[in-house]
């Protein structure tokens, strides 16, 4: 089972693109953009909490799981 982190359709859905999301969390674009595309191997509890947060979201609605 594989976890995917859906910040990229989010972010589509709202219009905000990669560099503004970044700024707006304070994160750098590079972190924001391996989390995009699926690259990252390991996150911090605290980034996922940042990003639910800026994006007003439940976790449930950032992780999907894949088969």
């Amino acid at each position: 089972m594989k976890i995917k982190i859906k910040l990229q359709h989010l972010l589509d859905e709202r219009h905000i693109s990669q560099r503004q999301f970044a700024i707006m969390v304070n994160m750098r674009p590079g972190t924001i953009n391996a989390l995009c595309r699926g690259t990252t191997d390991r996150i911090y509890i605290s980034t996922l909490e940042q990003i639910c947060t800026a994006l007003n979201i439940h976790i449930h609605e950032l992780i999907d799981m894949e088969d």
